[in-house]
């Protein structure tokens, strides 16, 4: 064969070549329309009807009164230094099929390490394989309940949160389950007890998320013949911390005892109006009589009732001292003392009784604005995240100090729990402050909306707002974060989600963060409240902050017009690297951050002259901790404050905005170190 005749060949099969990869990546592009492929077509997620004919509605939560002390109860923490130990991502169940919750941690043979409750457990060491680790994970401490528990007394194990799926054993025995993080949850565990003897409590907890956990993951594997360990992925824009995050407590209560109180304030024409009810555990339903006392801040008796009626009662407060959010009044969050005591009928012998802090006001809204006591209110605050350094998400009580601190330094009245439930201690925080609260869920960027899904959504929602319902810095419910609201399929998911929600939350209203535009979503059609997320100059025209201004205020004109919903805007802003100045104003530097809010700022007040733009919320308080991204350079830093809560340039300007518009809205004299002296101009 000669060379015109070889070059000819390899012309020819170089074509061919050619030809059959065209071929084949068209097959792959267009697989589910080609007829040579033997397999049905695969629809499109949004093209699937999800099937809720089977859905299951949650059951109702009971219980979970906060643990406090009282002439009945005891409370002992159980925060501390726990044993650890992490599970061999590629073999998760070997703690289970070794039956680990009955040797004991420190029987299995591989070492434990101390580890602090309540913390995150990612960052407390310098490992990367726990930092990462996609799993479950154990905990184990042990506890001595004294002799004196035994008699005439329940005890209670109670987590104030743990992430996610967890499993809890005492000396053994599996005590109690739960699959939601950011929630608490409790059991009696008297029947596993020895009293006045060393007891054990084992936990394991799974942090890995799917399609129908709340909120959504998936978990891949690594295609590295020397690496198998999962990796776990998901959409949303935080770190996923695991662990035990919050406080674990043991407490007592007597036989009979109150299990659970519910209550509804109202304030109308300077009278008060406390409705509650009650549900009491009877063992052997002993005739009972409630005595209700309402205490004001100096301990002075206000309202005192007698009731047989356990179930529901109302207190009327004439001259009322109504709960006020910051810098809406000389007295902002302004909480009574609220005690219930049960006594035995026919001998008058206390039983139980627990007192809990009250704040009493109404919450209104309609088709333009939102009322507290019945007056408009502007919110203007941030969204926030529960994150620090080295603690995760772990309770931290001096942080929690800090981060109110500087909410009333920068004149915020309000905050979104983004985009989860934050801790029960940091509500108490916020009724105590007079700082308004949209109490956010756990569902962020949920996409496929199966009915798994939607059920356990409901029972987020349902153990939120249980948990959260007698607190009066809660003005608002949040369903949900930026989910895939341009799919049709969102769209019966949610109008199921409202109804339910509805049914259970009727003295608040509804609302979620969106970023779809207004004439695509399937959702805000049915809240009260329509809350949008928009990062003009930021993820869109990145630069352009001259078109800020007449992007805000048409959109927001366009999704009231076309809903009649009062707006807000949920998040805002740019990531900023602290100490990075340029002139003119560049991207990421302190001057580009200042220089995209005061943008918005225009068109706000714009806004705020059409009385159905309700609220500004800055993206984000505080720098916080997400997935390791090429754009993400040690997290997000979008916030006004960095991690350890020092201020950025922004910080300075947003808080001369915020305490202006407490001047102009509600007459609240300035701070007198809100301008820095320049000269005197007389």
């Amino acid at each position: 064969m000669n060379l015109k005749t070889l070059l000819v060949c390899w012309i020819i099969a170089f074509n061919a070549s050619l030809v059959f990869a065209v071929i084949s990546a068209n097959l792959e592009d267009s697989c589910s329309e080609c007829s040579l492929c033997f397999e049905e077509p695969v629809p499109r997620e949004d093209d699937i009807n999800f099937s809720y004919e089977a859905l299951k509605l949650p059951r109702p939560t009971t219980g979970l009164l906060y643990p406090r002390e009282s002439e009945t109860r005891e409370v002992r923490s159980l925060d501390g230094l726990w044993r650890f130990i992490k599970s061999n991502s590629s073999d998760s169940q070997q703690g289970l099929l070794e039956k680990w919750y009955e040797l004991g941690l420190e029987q299995t043979g591989i070492p434990t390490m101390a580890m602090p409750v309540p913390a995150s457990y990612n960052d407390i060491t310098v490992h990367a394989a726990l930092r990462d680790h996609v799993g479950i994970v154990w905990y184990e401490r042990s506890f001595f309940p004294p002799n004196s528990w035994e008699r005439e007394q329940r005890v209670w194990l109670r987590f104030g949160s743990v992430h996610y799926k967890t499993e809890v054993w005492i000396n053994g025995h599996s005590a109690l389950r739960h699959s939601i993080g950011h929630l608490p949850f409790e059991a009696e565990i008297s029947k596993f007890l020895k009293f006045g003897a060393e007891n054990r409590l084992t936990l394991m907890c799974d942090n890995r998320l799917n399609d129908t956990t709340v909120p959504q993951g998936t978990v891949v594997y690594n295609s590295s013949e020397s690496n198998n360990e999962p990796l776990q992925t998901y959409t949303f824009d935080f770190f996923n911390y695991a662990g035990i995050h919050r406080s674990v407590h043991l407490y007592t209560t007597p036989l009979v005892y109150i299990s659970d109180i519910a209550l509804h304030t109202d304030v109308q024409n300077k009278r008060g109006r406390i409705d509650y009810k009650l549900m009491v555990n009877h063992v052997d339903q002993t005739p009972c009589l409630l005595r209700v006392r309402l205490l004001d801040k100096s301990g002075q008796l206000v309202r005192e009732q007698e009731n047989t009626n356990l179930l529901d009662g109302t207190l009327v407060v004439p001259d009322v001292n109504p709960w006020w959010p910051y810098l809406m009044h000389e007295q902002p969050g302004y909480l009574y003392n609220l005690e219930f005591a049960i006594h035995a009928k026919d001998t008058m012998r206390l039983l139980d009784v627990y007192r809990m802090p009250v704040g009493i006001r109404s919450v209104e809204w309609n088709t333009k604005s939102l009322f507290i006591n019945g007056v408009p209110v502007y919110l203007r605050g941030f969204g926030k995240h529960e994150d620090s350094d080295i603690r995760g998400k772990g309770l931290d009580y001096a942080l929690l100090a800090r981060d109110f601190s500087l909410l009333k330094w920068v004149g915020a009245n309000v905050y979104r729990t983004s985009h989860y439930p934050y801790s029960e201690e940091s509500m108490h925080f916020a009724d105590e402050q007079g700082i308004m609260i949209v109490d956010e869920c756990s569902s962020v960027n949920a996409d496929i909306f199966g009915l798994e899904l939607l059920q356990n959504h409901m029972s987020a929602l349902e153990q939120l707002v249980h948990r959260d319902r007698n607190h009066a810095s809660v003005i608002a419910w949040s369903i949900a974060n930026e989910p895939r609201t341009a799919k049709n399929a969102s769209k019966p998911y949610f109008d199921k989600l409202t109804a339910y929600v509805r049914t259970i939350a009727t003295d608040r209203p509804l609302t979620a963060a969106t970023n779809v535009e207004w004439d695509k979503d399937h959702m805000v059609q049915f809240l009260d409240i329509i809350g949008f997320n928009r990062y003009n100059a930021w993820y869109h025209n990145e630069g352009q902050v001259d078109i800020i201004a007449k992007n805000v205020y048409n959109e927001a004109n366009d999704w009231y017009n076309r809903f009649q919903r009062p707006i807000i805007m949920f998040e805002y802003g740019a990531d900023t690297m602290e100490g990075f100045h340029m002139l003119p104003a560049f991207i990421w530097s302190e001057d580009y951050q200042v220089a995209l809010f005061t943008q918005h700022f225009q068109a706000f007040d714009k806004l705020r002259n059409q009385e159905w733009f309700i609220g500004e919320f800055v993206w984000n308080f505080a720098d916080f901790k997400t997935a390791q991204k090429y754009h993400r350079v040690g997290g997000n830093k979008k916030g006004v404050f960095t991690r350890n809560r020092q201020p950025k340039e922004a910080a300075i300007l947003l808080r001369r905005r915020y305490h202006a518009l407490a001047f102009k809205l509600s007459n609240v004299s300035l701070p007198s170190d809100l301008f820095d002296y320049i000269i005197d101009w007389s």
